[in-house]
């Protein structure tokens, strides 16, 4: 059982959950940059939610199946159609041997989700399927698909056509979209004009964004308290002695231009790190265009853990929709 790639869109790869573990060694925990739309997808199909499927940025692909199988396709406002016919997305769709799943133009959103039952079944590296192209490791040989790739299928189970996630369960981010964050770190670096201002400007994603990070720009720049700069921290005031980088956080190089750290991010360096963006909203990140309007929401630890378990509620729900 397999799927032929016939193009490989703009950048597809093999993603699944991740795999946490390995960042002291410099290894992310990568995986799906939308996390909640890739459990939802595998749920549709009749999949463990940590199967591997497919994650596509801005333009999908198209894919021939090669045997009969029911797919699922979440996250981003792409409509995808099966040899030519547009179908809904969120929903379990039945395709058959022969007949070629392709991708209409993206309407919202930045990154689809494809789920097929059984999962796709390439070797397993430290845990996980997904890819990680700048280590080569993981997914179809360490990379991102292209034309003439097969991908194998693993044994996929009975599911119901037509089941669907219902609207008010597909988490999309709102306009503008707003990325809650926990001060912390390295806050007491900034002056408090500084703090103030980072929460008060309107900000826009870069075009640098991706997996590694997402960049953002139009806000004032940030000023640092004076201070002698320890030995080993370079001259200026946003660096630091080396320190790790959790995920989600948010270093300022020179204080101008935020940058959140994502899924295939470095695990450490010399940059200070003013906050991290809350877990519940780093789904929303992967889902951010280019020059989309952003704020940056202050949240405190109480706020921030109650959003914990209100997204842990949302992906109960989805589950209870999909039993």
């Amino acid at each position: 059982m397999a799927i032929k790639v016939l193009h490989h869109g703009l950048a597809t790869t093999i993603q699944d959950l991740g795999r946490p573990g390995y960042f002291h060694l410099g290894i992310p925990v990568g995986g799906a940059m939308d996390r909640y739309a890739m459990r939802a997808a595998n749920r549709l199909v009749g999949n463990d939610e940590g199967a591997a499927g497919l994650e596509a940025v801005f333009m999908g692909p198209q894919l021939e199946f090669l045997h009969d199988a029911v797919i699922a396709v979440t996250g981003a406002d792409m409509p995808a159609k099966i040899d030519g016919v547009s179908q809904p997305g969120w929903t379990a769709l039945k395709i058959k041997a022969g007949q070629v799943l392709s991708f209409d133009f993206l309407k919202s959103g930045a990154r689809i989700y494809i789920a097929v039952s059984g999962g796709i079944d390439v070797p397993v590296a430290l845990g996980s399927r997904s890819t990680y192209p700048i280590g080569a490791l993981g997914g179809y040989k360490g990379r991102a698909l292209a034309v003439g790739d097969e991908l194998p299928l693993g044994q996929g189970s009975v599911v119901q056509e037509g089941r669907s996630v219902e609207e008010g369960l597909r988490r999309r981010p709102g306009t503008p979209a707003e990325l809650r964050v926990l001060p912390g770190l390295y806050w007491d670096r900034l002056t408090d004009e500084a703090k103030t201002s980072f929460f008060a400007d309107p900000w826009k994603v870069a075009p640098e964004a991706d997996r590694m990070g997402y960049r953002f720009r139009g806000g004032r720049k940030l000023e640092f308290v004076e201070r002698k700069q320890p030995f080993g921290a370079g001259s200026d005031p946003s660096n630091i002695v080396d320190s790790c980088y959790p995920y989600g956080s948010i270093q300022v190089p020179g204080g101008t231009e935020p940058i959140i750290l994502h899924r295939d991010a470095v695990s450490g360096g010399g940059y200070f790190m003013l906050g991290t963006v809350i877990s519940a909203d780093m789904d929303l990140i992967g889902q951010l265009q280019p020059h989309t309007p952003t704020r940056f929401v202050e949240v405190t630890m109480e706020e921030a853990l109650a959003a914990r378990a209100e997204r842990q509620a949302l992906i109960e729900r989805m589950r209870a929709c999909l039993m």
